[in-house]
């Protein structure tokens, strides 16, 4: 689904991993097309996604096309009225790509990034796998599920559909604005010298993922499916480091690299109980998929500390 002869369609190409994913899909020849979407109104948001997929069309020509969906303004704290205009939005455009004529739609591969975080807070008997029954604690992973419900049915009518349960990615270009992102949080914070709340036990567990990373097992994912024939059952493929970290270690790590105590502090939060204390990962399908050199720890978080630093002081400059 990947490389040259092919064209992918990133939804969301302005996020951390949209961004990233458009950067590998350049590395490896494939034409990359972007989507300028009015989120804020739904018949806009719905418009410009048409619009996109045709251009993706028109650019694949008689050759292989994927999306990527890796668009999501939600969160953890999001309420649920804002989670389902974007879910209203997801219907309406699988509504539209159902109705693609069928060798078109023959040709294609949608992989939608979902939050393996937030569909698996709630599961029993970690480290989950792609055969663990989600339980979302919140309204956020619900929104998760209900999408990825949304964009199995394009199987039906003949699209390749993965349902990519991502670990915590992070990396340099998180948008700070967010409510989330523990590192990057941790690094604005080491800058800004304002200390940042904990709202979990410091033995809470996380998967870190760097964005890079995940970006190249995105598309190692879209070419593992293209092997599938036309209207195959979607695949879940869980995207993650496999080495969880505790909260603890995580700034221990942050100590050890700015050589001083990380400005953080425990403190509650209501939002704390749709948090899991453990959240591993070990994935079993296509495990050739996750056989790679992940980026350390240590030099993820410096990355995305000298990115941050960066961007605050081009801020100050202006």
């Amino acid at each position: 689904m990947t490389g040259p002869g092919s064209a992918t369609l990133v939804v969301g190409a302005g996020g951390l991993l949209g961004r990233a994913v458009t950067r590998e899909l350049g590395r490896r020849g494939t034409a990359s097309v972007g989507a300028r979407v009015r989120w804020g109104v739904r018949a806009d948001a719905v418009e410009d996604l048409g619009r996109a997929v045709d251009e993706l069309l028109r650019t694949a020509g008689d050759g292989p096309w994927a999306v990527v969906w890796a668009a999501g303004a939600g969160v953890t704290a999001s309420t649920a009225d804002a989670l389902g205009a974007e879910l209203d939005v997801i219907r309406d455009v699988v509504s539209r790509m159902r109705a693609l004529p069928a060798d078109v739609a023959a040709r294609g591969a949608l992989l939608f990034a979902s939050s393996a975080g937030g569909l698996y807070a709630g599961s029993d008997d970690p480290p989950f796998s792609e055969e663990t029954a989600p339980r979302p604690l919140a309204a956020y992973g619900r929104a998760k599920l209900d999408a990825e419900e949304a964009f199995r049915t394009l199987a039906g009518a003949g699209t390749r559909v993965v349902l990519a349960r991502i670990a915590n990615i992070y990396g340099p270009g998180q948008n700070l604005a967010k409510p989330q992102g523990l590192i990057s949080q941790l690094c604005l914070a080491h800058h800004t010298a304002r200390p940042i709340g904990i709202y979990v036990p410091l033995d809470t567990l996380r998967d870190y993922l760097f964005v890079d990373d995940c970006a190249a097992m995105v598309l190692d994912t879209l070419d593992r499916v293209a092997a599938l024939p036309p209207g195959s059952d979607p695949v879940v493929k869980i995207l993650a480091s496999q080495q969880s970290v505790s909260i603890a270690t995580l700034l221990g790590e942050m100590r050890r690299i700015y050589k001083r105590r990380p400005q953080a502090v425990l403190a509650a939060s209501p939002f704390a109980s749709r948090q899991a204390l453990d959240l591993r990962f070990r994935s079993r399908v296509w495990p050739e998929v996750d056989r790679r050199a992940f980026v350390p720890l240590p030099v993820g978080i410096a990355a995305t500390g000298a990115d941050i630093g960066l961007a605050l002081r081009a801020r100050t400059r202006v």
